[in-house]
């Protein structure tokens, strides 16, 4: 069962701060799909290269939220213990995958990454005004402005290929 309806927003309110910080790894893991989606389905180099740029951080941010939680909940780093050599061995190959470009979708992509990195902002936020802890409050302020700047990268690659004026940004 998710913890997310299916527009990747929290069913409950968290109370405890190690759920807070799963609210924001819950919140990361659904930027990296659908970043990793939308490279699928774009044949633009310069939107993709920005996506793969966006997708890192986001990957970046899963990292420090999980190091963190892994601090705070002894459980969950017991846990982590325990699997440590399941990411060992050998691979399996990925699925294939056949894209359907569409400029119309690509731009729609865009506005809704642009959204979520709005509705980060604004759960970071909110977790920092209650999250007592420094070194988490230090790494949640951090994500914050990164997600500040992919909402503006994105922007600026919006108004390269959309038609339409967003009321003469620039």
């Amino acid at each position: 069962m998710s913890y997310t309806n299916r527009y990747g927003q929290p069913q409950g309110f968290a109370k405890l701060d190690t759920n807070k910080l799963r609210e924001i790894l819950i919140a990361e893991i659904i930027a990296i799909n659908g970043y990793a989606e939308h490279i699928a389905n774009s044949n633009m180099e310069d939107i993709n290269a920005a996506w793969n740029s966006i997708m890192g951080d986001e990957k970046k941010h899963y990292g420090m939220m999980l190091t963190l939680l892994r601090k705070y909940d002894p459980n969950q780093y017991k846990s982590y213990k325990e699997h440590i050599a399941d990411k060992s061995g050998p691979k399996s190959p990925m699925q294939v995958f056949t894209p359907n470009y569409n400029k119309q979708v690509i731009l729609n992509n865009i506005r809704e990454d642009i959204k979520g990195e709005f509705e980060a902002v604004i759960l970071y936020e909110q977790m920092l005004a209650i999250i007592p802890y420094p070194d988490v409050r230090y790494a949640i302020y951090s994500i914050i402005n990164e997600e500040k700047g992919h909402a503006e990268h994105l922007t600026q690659l919006l108004l390269k290929y959309d038609s339409d004026k967003y009321n003469g940004l620039v």
